[in-house]
């Protein structure tokens, strides 16, 4: 099994590393965020979740993937932080890098950027929850497979009803900006299909790879 895939748990030098990192990413990008606010409101979360992390490596310390996939996670997090979501200038990089553009090549009419993240969250953040599963209640047979699925998907749900209930409070083009429904209004359905989809990725490629095995 590849070094990657392994269930062991990551060295401490090896996560302070990533938190180094994300720091040195995080600082560049709070400088002149196109949205201040805004900026703010996405980093409520990220305010949470690392801390919970730090305080959570000497309980229940998560394998090398798991924290790699979260970094990766928190760093195109900052990105649609910094530009806000609906506005990540990814297209004029593809233009002013590989002299194309990605929308017109896909045929996408909106920016796609939040429908990614929102992929990719299942996608990454999946292995943690596997291995959270497995800690606290390690689930059996067919369960070891959508369990990790369903928590995403109640994840999603519950950061849709906290986009929306921050939207009501704050309003105006604040809301607007953090929502980023870019006037789709089943933005919210979509999102949470994504995530799906990429959880649902995530699970069968860690289960082709024996990851999903009962830990012994």
């Amino acid at each position: 099994m590849a070094d990657g895939f392994r269930r062991t748990p990551a060295s401490s030098r090896y996560a302070l590393v990533l938190l180094g990192l994300f720091a040195a990413v995080w600082i560049a990008l709070a400088i002149s965020p196109w949205y201040r606010q805004d900026w703010a409101l996405e980093n409520v979360l990220v305010v949470v979740a690392v801390p919970v992390l730090a305080w959570g490596w000497r309980r229940m310390p998560l394998t090398r993937l798991s924290y790699t996939c979260l970094f990766v996670f928190g760093v195109l997090h900052e990105i649609g932080a910094h530009y806000t979501y609906a506005e990540v200038p990814y297209d004029a990089f593809f233009q002013s890098t590989f002299w194309f553009s990605l929308d017109a090549a896909l045929g996408l009419e909106r920016n796609s950027f939040d429908r990614l993240v929102h992929f990719l969250y299942g996608a990454l953040v999946t292995p943690a929850c596997i291995e959270l599963l497995d800690r606290v209640a390690p689930p059996r047979g067919i369960w070891r497979y959508v369990l990790p699925v369903s928590f995403i998907m109640s994840h999603s749900l519950l950061f849709e009803m906290f986009e929306w209930l921050a939207a009501s409070v704050f309003g105006g083009d604040l809301g607007q900006a953090y929502l980023g429904t870019q006037g789709d209004e089943w933005d919210a359905q979509k999102d949470m299909l994504m995530a799906t989809l990429g959880s649902a990725l995530t699970v069968c490629v860690l289960g082709m790879r024996g990851w999903l095995a009962p830990r012994v």
